[in-house]
């Protein structure tokens, strides 16, 4: 080393001169647990973390985390380039001409526009990541810039690793705000209970993000873009293709695993840490404003905002059930240009895989529904500039609240053809659902999917019928039910099977288990047929209920 840093006490010289000779970006391990007020007396920016790290920068800006561009190839064979500078979406729509607001979630510092070199190692932030003091955050609508408010020389002084915190400063963030976007993360998992998520509970394993997601040189797992390698932040990473054991039934929760996601059984559901997430959000109703020209906000009595002037109505939910689809791995997004049917719903994002994939498990997801513009005379969805680029930029939407000149502005800036036209349609973007993981003994059990009316609806998911009925009805059955027409009375009619007696009670009240009885004629023995019993006293008093109970034949 020819020189000590300015910011580098003298007397810390030659001793760091001597790491850096023997490997000083070697030791990331090490550098991590270092007390860096040690040679940091005073924090410039980037270049004083540079002064050592110069190759993890390096590392950081080949990162999708850096380019916000991903090259996607799903086994469909079409090739895509995304990453959130390229892709549209239905909460905040397009982060291109909105750049000082979307990038204030970016690891950089300055993206305001098509200027941003994304080859100066200066621009990334390092402190947003490695910040261990809980005080680091950024402008809202600075390009990434850090609050001024933020003592950056003591975060400096105190940087350590990832932490749920800061991966959450952003992922916990995303879409426009806390719980916005993907119902499995929000504020509540920086410190979470071991009942909302086993792995990250601070009573429970009190893992960090970087637990299942790190890969080494600042790549990171779990990406949900496909990769032509394996990605493998997945659950039998540590839990084996085979995780059930010690149980009567272990072996036959094992063979589910080729099919169904761990996170099907184990996510029963998501947005349950006390945080409702948004499920709907509608545009199109933006820019109504109170009587005195002020911003109109309607909250919910959970607080939640339920409209607002800069952004439409919204729906909240907490503790939503999952829908349940196949995914292979693979996503195909829309594409700007692409053309939409206005009378349809747009999928942004088309999970792969289906019920004759080998490939395709059931995974949970969260289905976020919107409504957003389009342009109505090319019959594509259009982007809005909604940021106001500086005081004088009055086509933002968040300025002039007129949406011919936003869209105008948004379809210039991301180089599209605009007609001119505003127009609505419906949209649908899906989210994987892979954290809240409940502990175990509230995991799904064998009768919240086999059963009519459960969770799951095989024949929906594309298997064939007869497969679908038998799959329905594992743990129960299917029961018709029908008010005979020339008597009094009702039949109840079900499919039996051999090896069943079948036994029909009825009940005229139920507030006690006890009041149950079984039926004059009501015991059938399963061959195979559909069994028919019929009740000649139904409606001749008060209510009757009915339940046929299915036990072993002797």
């Amino acid at each position: 080393m020819k020189h000590t840093p300015h910011h580098l006490p003298r007397k810390h010289g030659p001793w760091l001169a001597t790491l850096a000779v023997v490997g000083l970006a070697a030791w990331p391990a090490t550098l991590a647990a270092m007390d860096h007020s040690l040679f940091i007396t005073q924090y410039q920016g980037t270049s004083t973390c540079l002064q050592c790290h110069t190759k993890q920068a390096e590392e950081v800006m080949s990162t999708v985390h850096w380019t916000w561009r991903h090259t996607n190839t799903p086994s469909t064979g079409e090739t895509q380039e995304l990453g959130k500078s390229k892709i549209i979406n239905n909460y905040c729509v397009a982060v291109r001409s909105n750049e000082p607001r979307c990038t204030s979630c970016h690891i950089g510092i300055g993206w305001r526009d098509e200027t941003f070199d994304f080859e100066n190692p200066e621009n990334v932030d390092c402190l947003v990541c490695h910040d261990t003091t809980g005080t680091y955050k950024k402008t809202p609508t600075g390009a990434g810039a850090p609050d001024p408010s933020v003592d950056l020389t003591a975060v400096a002084q105190s940087v350590g690793k990832t932490s749920r915190q800061t991966c959450g400063s952003c992922h916990f963030y995303g879409g426009g705000g806390d719980a916005v976007k993907h119902g499995d993360l929000d504020s509540t998992m920086a410190n979470p209970t071991r009942e909302v998520d086993v792995h990250m509970g601070v009573d429970g394993l009190n893992q960090s993000c970087a637990f299942c997601h790190a890969a080494g040189h600042h790549e990171l797992k779990g990406s949900r873009y496909s990769k032509e390698a394996p990605d493998n932040a997945l659950c039998e990473s540590c839990h084996t293709a085979t995780p059930h054991s010690g149980s009567d039934i272990a072996d036959r929760l094992n063979t589910h695993t080729a099919r169904v996601a761990c996170q099907t059984c184990h996510i029963p559901a998501f947005a349950r840490g006390g945080k409702a997430t948004k499920m709907f959000w509608d545009w199109s109703t933006a820019g109504e404003k109170n009587p005195d020209g002020s911003d109109k906000v309607i909250r919910d009595e959970q607080g939640n905002p339920i409209y607002h002037t800069k952004k439409g109505s919204f729906r909240w939910e907490a503790n939503v059930v999952p829908e349940y689809v196949w995914f292979n791995g693979d996503v195909v997004y829309y594409e700007l240009g692409d053309p939409v049917d206005p009378e349809g719903v747009v999928q942004i994002n088309r999970l792969l895989g289906d019920v004759n994939d080998p490939r395709a498990r059931i995974v949970p997801v969260k289905r976020f529904e919107g409504i957003q513009p389009m342009d109505a005379g090319r019959q594509t969805l259009a982007v809005p500039h909604l940021f106001p680029s500086g005081p004088d930029d009055t086509d933002a939407f968040w300025k002039s609240y007129d949406w011919l000149r936003s869209l105008t502005a948004g379809m210039a800036a991301v180089g599209q053809e605009f007609s001119g036209e505003v127009g609505w349609v419906r949209s649908e973007m899906f989210w994987v659902q892979n954290h809240m993981v409940a502990p175990k003994e509230q995991a799904l059990k064998c009768t919240d999917c086999h059963t009519p009316g459960g969770r799951l609806n095989f024949a929906a998911l594309g298997y064939p019928a007869e497969e679908a009925q038998h799959l329905q009805t594992l743990f129960g059955f299917a029961i018709a039910i029908r008010a005979l027409s020339d008597e009094a009375g009702v039949e109840l009619q079900w499919e039996t099977q051999p090896g069943y007696r079948y036994q029909v009670q009825v009940s005229e009240d139920l507030s006690d288990p006890a009041n149950w009885t079984d039926a004059t004629g009501g015991t059938v023995d399963g061959d195979g047929s559909v069994a028919v019993w019929r009740d000649p006293d139904a409606g001749a008093s008060q209510a009757r209920f009915y339940r046929v109970l299915r036990t072993a034949m002797p």
